[in-house]
């Protein structure tokens, strides 16, 4: 088979080939053909998703295993109703705010859409791809395209055309070349068949712009962990080892710096290596393929395939490969490359660290706690924990309603504002609710912070209600009383006198300062600003912290 090429990367005045290259592809897409699409995520291998016959040269050409689902991309969500049953309201919500963008949403099939493109499910996952050339081929062919990522089925994913054409010349109809890939890795995927939706692959879509908008998502196992034999996937990529070049793939997790250091012991002299940008010339006797800057994961998801392909021309005998950390485009960063190595993970060897953190509102607890995360730290925020604890824990609400009789209301929710009445003009009845929550808080709170090897808690009351013994350390945040107003008069939204109501409220500077091991000032201008100079000031005392511990085991 002849493969086309169709350049449509530079085409500036040359409205005519546009629309006869469009047209030419929209063709051959009509007529049961296969051609390779540019979208922002990855190349995709595109038929008619109508069109069984089509459908099955998709799984002949990739090699693709036939339960593996697929995903039909759409113009836009008036689409929906055309091939998708019971469509809920959710799906229009997220179409309006996330499409066309790297979203793909699982529903309920309708019979027009073969067996052959959901693998026999009785649901379908839809997307609306962000470019423009793909978007006009799929009006101009006026039918939904099944397209999975066009590369060899196992190999890593393509983000430009000349990998489409390394792999799929000669098998399809035509590569459609609308330049590289401005996402990098594949769309996210969220299940909304089921209550609450269910993210199935994280992708170019971060899981916390979902979770604004749809609440807590659950986190399904093959995120984290392959699928066992006999499970079905539900949605491309959820099975099978994926993204893998020829030779094996260790990826190692942690902090970066810890990361790096863990490679350097295990690499041989003519391994591979895929690190941060900044850690390159550690490996000097090692064949490296960068994968950006530690803290850029942009960059980071636009490399990461081009990373583990370029493996396949070079002669390695094994690849170890730094993994960011899961916040952000991370969790799908991460998920790719150890697809990539069948989950074989290994742990930066570090000492385990947690850091207290407390201060008043306004001073800049919020960018202190993001340096945190940074650095690859997990954040336990003691006020949630307390009202999930409130909803959850039988006997913590049993304590309150010993103590504080007829606050809970028939459903079994609590009375907010009867015990507000009771306790906040009462010191003796605060402190006996206090008593009762931190009886219940500070067991749960040592026991989610055995996990993980650095962890901040933030509690306003991280001295008061004895959290502060199981730190390593604790930091207060503090910050100028006028910088504070400020602050919080543009971040709430409220008037002065009621911003310099809340400071004068709380807690001095000076308690903070008096009860905490270390201080850490806010007077930058920005929250972004703060954030980097937390991040230093962390990342130095964990190392600090890490080698006192050293020190002791020795």
């Amino acid at each position: 088979m002849h493969t086309r090429y169709f350049d449509l990367r530079d085409t500036k005045g040359q409205q005519k080939i546009i629309e006869d290259q469009i047209s030419a592809a929209a063709d051959i897409l009509r007529q049961g053909g296969l051609v390779a699409i540019p979208t922002e995520t990855v190349y995709g291998l595109g038929a008619n998703a109508l069109d069984e016959t089509a459908v099955h040269k998709i799984f002949e050409a990739k090699g693709r295993p036939q339960d593996n689902p697929l995903i039909i991309h759409v113009p836009g969500p008036q689409w929906l109703p055309r091939y998708c049953e019971d469509v809920p309201p959710l799906a229009y919500t997220l179409a309006r705010k996330f499409w066309p963008g790297p979203l793909t949403m699982i529903l309920k099939r309708k019979k027009v859409v073969p067996d052959a493109t959901t693998a026999g499910l009785d649901t379908v996952g839809v997307r609306c791809p962000d470019h423009q050339v793909t978007l006009a081929i799929i009006r101009e062919a006026g039918v939904p395209i099944a397209a999975p990522s066009a590369n060899t089925s196992g190999r890593p994913s393509c983000t430009c055309a000349a990998d489409c054409l390394e792999d799929m010349d000669g098998k399809i109809d035509a590569v459609v070349d609308g330049g590289p890939c401005q996402v990098g890795v594949e769309s996210t995927i969220v299940d909304l068949t089921c209550d609450p939706p269910r993210l199935l692959r994280p992708g170019g879509m971060p899981l916390e712009a979902l979770e604004e908008v749809v609440g807590p998502l659950t986190v399904d196992k093959a995120v984290t962990e392959p699928l066992k034999d006999g499970e079905q996937p539900k949605a491309p990529g959820m099975k099978y080892r994926h993204y893998a070049p020829k030779a094996p793939v260790t990826v190692v997790t942690g902090p970066a710096e810890a990361s790096a250091r863990t490679i350097e012991q295990l690499a041989k002299p003519g391994d591979g290596v895929i690190c941060f940008d900044e850690f390159a010339d550690r490996f000097d006797r090692q064949t490296v393929e960068c994968l950006g800057p530690s803290r850029d994961k942009r960059i980071q998801a636009q490399r990461v395939f081009d990373a583990l392909r370029a493996f396949d021309s070079k002669d390695v005998q094994q690849i170890y490969a730094q993994c960011p950390d899961s916040q952000g485009l991370g969790l799908a960063i991460g998920n790719r490359l150890k697809k990539a190595a069948g989950f074989k993970t290994v742990a930066a060897d570090q000492k385990k660290v947690v850091i207290g953190i407390t201060g008043g509102t306004g001073s800049g607890k919020t960018s202190a706690l993001n340096a945190i995360r940074d650095l690859g730290g997990v954040v336990i925020d003691c006020d949630a924990v307390y009202h999930e604890m409130l909803n959850q824990d039988a006997e913590l609400r049993h304590a309150i309603e010993v103590k504080f009789h007829g606050v809970f209301n028939s459903d079994g929710s609590l009375n907010r504002k009867k015990l507000g009445e009771l306790v906040f003009e009462n010191k003796e009845r605060m402190a006996q609710l206090n008593e009762v929550i931190y009886q219940f808080l500070v067991p749960e709170v040592q026991r989610r912070a055995r996990d993980g090897n650095l962890t901040a808690i933030d509690a306003i009351n991280l001295i008061e209600s004895g959290v502060g013994e199981l730190c390593d350390r604790t930091v207060a945040v503090t910050a100028p009383a006028e910088l504070r107003v400020r602050r919080i008069m543009a971040r709430d939204g409220i008037d002065e006198r009621y911003a310099r109501m809340r400071v004068s409220a709380q807690k001095s500077d000076e308690f903070y300062r008096s009860k905490c091991d270390y201080e850490l000032s806010n007077t930058a201008d920005t929250p972004e600003a703060f954030r980097e100079t937390a991040r230093v000031f962390f990342e130095r005392l964990i190392g600090e912290l890490r080698e006192e511990k050293d020190k002791a085991a020795q």
